[in-house]
């Protein structure tokens, strides 16, 4: 036992710099996300700014059964599913694709400036980028235009104004912004396996295609599960700014999502109990669909992340 504690501790010293260096991170975490807990109580209140804590008056369950008896709840709860199963699918594709083929390029000139362009559309902010995806889907926009040229129509199609193409606007204006640094992951764990395997492979006559398959996506498999756990777990966390920005009032039925149902509703109305309460929802449907998540790859031994 004795032996074990010295251990522990001659551990502990070796990485003292280390341990000290996660302090801030560790009180950030602990300031701005276990502290507003605290404001979950709001949520069983019928929360008035003015009166002190103890002076509220509590309401149980009121705002969470309200919640579930509005109409607008759910289908702000369809559109989000929906937004984001999407996303989750062709972003994943997308990402994992985009990073096999840069993996791939031997060009490296080519492919250092790929990379570059790849990432810039990341750090463009969402009203940028919002005005940017407007203008090219607008009547006179180039994509009209090259399909017009194509004789794939014959007239303009406002794309914004139709309702049932504003879940793929959203959907792939993330992904066109998001594709190439969610690749870096990818790229860094395909820097993890080993060239002698690849060598072998070419020594028995295997293709680019067959290397690929059975070296490289076997290789980042356990990556592509955590990542894919992570996201699943993040699957009603949409937000609402690229609904905000990408909508207009013909879309509003469609862009209608949880975080913008918390803030129309909830903070919008002064109704700080109701917004709470679709936190609290939130939270508690992500927890359960990243345990879910993680259970489910666990017993295929795929990955785990606990």
């Amino acid at each position: 036992m004795k032996m074990k504690k010295k251990v522990f501790l001659r551990k502990l010293f070796n990485q003292r710099f280390l341990l000290l260096m996660s302090i801030p991170f560790i009180a950030w975490i602990i300031i701005f996300k276990y502290i507003p807990i605290w404001g979950w109580t709001m949520a069983f209140q019928d929360y008035k700014p003015h009166l002190g804590f103890f002076k509220q008056t509590w309401v149980g369950f009121k705002h969470f059964i309200e919640l579930f008896r509005a109409p607008l709840f759910y289908q702000a709860m369809q559109n989000t599913l929906g937004m984001s199963i999407l996303g989750l699918i062709f972003g994943t594709i997308s990402a994992l694709t985009f990073a096999i083929f840069l993996n791939e390029l031997r060009f490296l000139s080519f492919k250092r400036f790929t990379q570059t362009v790849s990432y810039l559309p990341h750090f463009v902010s969402w009203v940028v980028a919002a005005n940017i995806v407007t203008s090219f889907l607008s009547i006179n926009g180039p994509i009209n235009e090259i399909l017009m040229t194509l004789k794939i129509i014959k007239e303009p199609i406002n794309v914004m104004i139709k309702t049932e193409y504003f879940w793929w606007v959203v959907v792939f204006s993330d992904i066109w912004k998001s594709t190439g640094w969610n690749a870096i992951i990818y790229l860094a764990a395909m820097t993890g396996i080993d060239s002698q395997i690849y060598e072998a492979a070419e020594i028995d006559g295997a293709n680019r295609i067959q290397k690929i398959w059975f070296i490289t996506l076997p290789g980042i498999s356990f990556t592509i599960f955590v990542i894919l756990i992570l996201s699943i777990g993040n699957l009603i966390n949409i937000g609402f700014e690229k609904q905000i920005l990408l909508g207009n009032a013909v879309t509003a039925s469609k862009a209608l999502v949880l975080d913008k149902y918390a803030l129309d509703f909830g903070i919008g109305l002064f109704r700080y109990s109701f917004g709470t309460a679709i936190g609290i929802f939130k939270s508690v449907v992500s927890i359960i669909l990243l345990l879910l998540a993680n259970y489910l790859i666990k017993k295929s031994g795929k990955a785990r992340l606990f």
